[in-house]
């Protein structure tokens, strides 16, 4: 892939996301966890921003998602991603295993991004989606274990990874 915009996306998507997670890990961390997740929150809204900006002056550059086709099977992955996950985290939260929704989510984002590897001919996604889906599971033995909500651990590592793809993002968009 050697779309600017898209890389420019990348950062702005990526950061975002890193943001909400550690959002997310906030949820039941351990108390001097906070002030970390916090800066970490901070941070990944920069680079986000950041990102935001590299898009939007470059908005007239090309984008792999000008193909019909591309934008359409990014389009329905999306869809099935947030569907699925909103199912599964209303089905978890009715049966009262609600602090397994984040690990949930983080699992079905990683798999998504199995799909959107042949979207954007980037294989670096598979190393994203196997980190996301290692991270939700490992957060169901370690949470316990440290006495944390499973979204604390989730949130962090989902935080942590996001937030160097977004790194990655910007190497890339400053190396084309």
């Amino acid at each position: 892939m050697e779309y600017i915009r898209d890389y420019a996306m990348y950062i702005s998507i990526f950061g975002m996301f890193s943001f909400c997670w550690f959002g997310w890990a906030q949820e039941n961390p351990r108390p001097n966890w906070r002030i970390f997740l916090g800066i970490a929150s901070g941070v990944a809204l920069l680079l986000c921003l950041i990102g935001v900006y590299l898009s939007v002056t470059n908005w007239h550059a090309a984008s792999v998602l000008s193909e019909n086709t591309k934008f359409n099977t990014y389009l329905i992955t999306v869809y099935i991603e947030f569907i699925i996950a909103g199912i599964g985290a209303v089905v978890l939260i009715k049966r009262k295993l609600s602090n397994y929704v984040a690990p949930w989510v983080a699992f079905i984002v990683g798999i998504h991004f199995i799909g959107l590897k042949s979207v954007f001919n980037d294989s670096s996604l598979y190393i994203l989606a196997g980190l996301l889906v290692a991270i939700s599971i490992l957060s169901l033995f370690i949470s316990p274990r440290l006495k944390v909500a499973n979204s604390a651990i989730t949130g962090i590592g989902a935080g942590i990874v996001l937030f160097a793809f977004a790194l990655l993002g910007l190497i890339r968009f400053l190396s084309v």
